[in-house]
């Protein structure tokens, strides 16, 4: 009997390896505008917010005008002039295709766009293995459960039934402020050390590794 019935990813720095690219368009957009820069650490850090509200981070106080037109840039520069784009980490599809066979429910919680979303599970071709996918421009942004309530509603199950597995520290505060287990992946946007502070049930270290982890759960009683 398996611990949880629905597995909840986050896309970037769990699934795809997309940091850089990220960072790289953030860069770009923040240029175009005249804006001040910003270094690599202090984006990557905002990797997994929504974009305006991660651009709000950036620049606290810049007007509302001027943060969505950094945003503008960024959703020109992911979405139509960037030439290369990202990869899933190894491994990452053969295990999504393995969780889906050994019957786990899959599910995407991400702070893409829909559109960012969609063009990536168009050029990966895992569209088939989401069913529900929520992202931020269409909901809240992390932290926020909105988004986890949304997708629990559309599976019809609890809160207990679904784990939420993700690299940063918004993916993790999400889970427990609906009370919703997680899981944390060690090799994305925030360390160890950081996310152990927001007390998911275990880590791992590859993508790889997550059906053993569930293997070896004990179902909560």
């Amino acid at each position: 009997m398996k611990a949880y019935s629905l597995l909840i990813f986050d896309w970037d720095g769990t699934l795809m390896d997309s940091a850089a690219h990220i960072t790289q368009c953030m860069r770009n957009a923040i240029a175009l505008t005249g804006a001040e820069p910003r270094t690599d650490a202090e984006i990557r850090h905002i990797i997994g917010l929504g974009l305006e509200e991660a651009i709000q981070h950036l620049y606290p106080d810049k007007p509302f005008n001027r943060i969505r037109e950094i945003a503008n840039e960024y959703r020109q520069e992911f979405l139509v002039r960037s030439q290369h784009g990202s990869e899933l980490f190894a491994g990452a599809r053969e295990t999504l295709y393995a969780l889906a066979a050994q019957g786990y429910q899959l599910a995407i919680a991400t702070g893409k766009s829909r559109r960012g979303l969609d063009k990536v599970l168009d050029e990966t071709g895992l569209h088939g293995l989401f069913p529900i996918t929520r992202c931020a421009d269409e909901t809240h942004s992390k932290p926020h459960p909105r988004m986890l309530e949304e997708i629990l509603t559309d599976y019809d199950a609890a809160t207990h039934d679904a784990l939420m597995i993700g690299d940063s520290e918004y993916d993790l505060q999400m889970a427990r402020n609906i009370g919703m287990d997680s899981l944390a992946v060690s090799y994305g946007v925030h360390d160890l050390p950081r996310l152990l502070q927001h007390q998911p049930r275990g880590f791992v270290d590859d993508v790889t590794h997550i059906p053993d982890w569930l293997a070896r759960l004990k179902v909560k009683t």
